[in-house]
């Protein structure tokens, strides 16, 4: 999945001419919390509702006045940006580095989206599977070549879909797969599992 998948387009804007009061206007109308800063038609900067917030707070030593001061005074000018070719992962890993909401997406320098961290669990949500009508399986195994072929030839072999498929390294020796199918009764096909020696973590055995 990539960013362009999951970013918003068009792109709400404001000027770095435009008041704190007009920004937020914009903001609480939208249902918002990001304004890319757009000048001369290239992104200039970003402004959130919490640099709002921070600048027409009391604590200001300039004192808070969000009808005369300016956007371009408080925005943040070194902005993060994706590209819409970006796989999803890449603008996660970049926003939980950077601590920070959103990206704008630039393409050949042109304001195309911005990705938010709410679009980014929609992402999750997505190709995690749990979006349809669907069984959840989770098994540890062995990080070794044939593992995830074994688990997926198992259910291929009794008529069980895949859905949706992660995986994810659990220490130096294993792997824990997450696996989404096509039926509800993922008990009895955790037994099954079991007693071909897989490593089932969920569903948990019912007690008897």
């Amino acid at each position: 999945m990539l960013v362009r998948d999951v970013m918003k387009s068009p792109v709400l804007t404001v000027g770095p001419e435009a008041t704190l009061e007009d920004a937020y206007r914009l903001l609480l109308e939208r249902g918002i919390r990001h304004l890319p800063v757009v000048e001369g038609g290239r992104l200039v900067g970003i402004l959130t509702d919490r640099d709002i917030r921070l600048a027409t707070s009391h604590l200001n030593p300039k004192g808070p006045c969000p009808g005369c001061t300016q956007v371009g005074e408080v925005m943040t000018r070194a902005v993060v940006t994706a590209h819409p070719l970006d796989p999803v992962e890449e603008a996660a890993r970049a926003m939980r580095e950077r601590k920070i909401g959103c990206l704008p997406v630039l393409e050949d320098d042109a304001l195309v989206g911005i990705v938010t961290g709410i679009d980014l669990l929609d992402a999750l949500l997505r190709l995690t599977g749990v979006t349809e009508p669907s069984g959840r399986l989770e098994v540890r195994l062995a990080d070794r070549p044939g593992e995830l072929a074994r688990l997926t030839g198992f259910l291929a072999g009794r008529g069980v879909n895949i859905h949706s498929l992660l995986s994810y390294p659990e220490g130096e020796e294993a792997v824990r797969a997450v696996v989404r199918v096509n039926t509800l009764e993922t008990h009895l096909l955790a037994e099954d599992l079991r007693r071909e020696g897989f490593a089932v973590l969920w569903p948990p055995r019912k007690p008897w």
